[in-house]
């Protein structure tokens, strides 16, 4: 059993390990996880139980995560079901599991402790968490939806989880001054899988959260010496690095350089990355 795991897809470590995996991975013990959810807005998952460690990507309120360790220091070790991603999250930020209805379709929305927006907000969600919706209100003409644990948000920025958008590249434009952060997946800050990952999610399109794991395994393989024959949707690789074609001699992506997701001239960002660190694009792909 020498087979090697990638820690942020397989829940195998050294001393610990899903029961899943006996008899494939070398572990002290195994053990059956318990699924448990996000009630948190957000949590940042990280690939040590340190909080100065930096983070390797984010969950967001209404998402699965199945646990298989716990710790006193509050520290809780398992696999998001969203996307496979193992890390280490506050289990401060977990609850019993409530079956979601709706997502948040809006960049992000407040979450009150009643129907009015005069109310001081709880918390704020952004696109991708998912609630469970159980009734409606109006306050002063504008509808809000009832959550399960008695907060309301702004109805019409949520839509039925099985809602899917038409053209998902439109739904990463809406992203565009959204600051850059490393493993964020957010719209209050995120990275250059995460722009993909989120706008691809809302147009019912799942891909790996990482840009080593979409470009490997993300839709069709195209040729990448041409950017002539390249379209709108199409994802462009480097190393490290992810951006989406929006249209002609147009790459959209969440960047380093102006530290937001930004339009950049697809001629002078491949020139650019060239000469840094990043090289010469190492792939493109095609969504299906």
């Amino acid at each position: 059993m020498s087979q090697s795991f990638d820690r942020r897809r397989h829940p195998v470590r050294h001393d610990l390990a899903a029961l899943e995996y006996e008899g494939r991975a070398e572990a002290d013990r195994f053990v059956e996880g318990e699924v448990l959810q996000v009630i948190a807005d957000r949590l940042a998952l990280r690939p040590e139980p340190r909080p100065d460690r930096s983070i390797d990507t984010e969950v967001l309120r209404g998402e699965w995560f199945t646990v298989y360790e716990q710790t006193p220091e509050g520290w809780a070790w398992g696999q998001l079901d969203t996307d496979g991603y193992v890390g280490w999250l506050s289990s401060d930020g977990l609850g019993p599991v409530t079956p979601a209805t709706h997502r948040v379709r809006a960049l992000r929305t407040y979450r009150y402790p009643g129907a009015d927006l005069k109310f001081p907000p709880l918390g704020m969600l952004t696109m991708g968490a998912q609630v469970t919706v159980t009734g409606e209100t109006e306050t002063r003409g504008l509808t809000y939806a009832l959550l399960s644990d008695g907060s309301a948000v702004v109805a019409k920025h949520l839509v039925p989880l099985e809602d899917r958008v038409g053209d998902w590249v439109a739904v990463a434009e809406e992203f565009l001054g959204t600051p850059y952060l490393w493993g964020g997946r957010s719209s209050l800050g995120l990275d250059c899988s995460a722009l993909i990952q989120l706008a691809a999610q809302a147009g019912g399109i799942d891909v790996p959260r990482d840009s080593d794991m979409q470009e490997a395994e993300a839709g069709d393989e195209i040729p990448h010496d041409d950017p002539s024959a390249w379209e709108r949707g199409d994802l462009v690789f480097w190393k490290g690095h992810v951006g989406v074609i929006t249209g002609p001699n147009t790459l959209l992506h969440a960047n380093g350089f102006t530290m937001t997701v930004a339009y950049e001239p697809l001629d002078q960002a491949l020139e650019r990355i060239a000469a840094t660190e990043w090289g010469a694009v190492t792939r493109a792909r095609r969504l299906t």
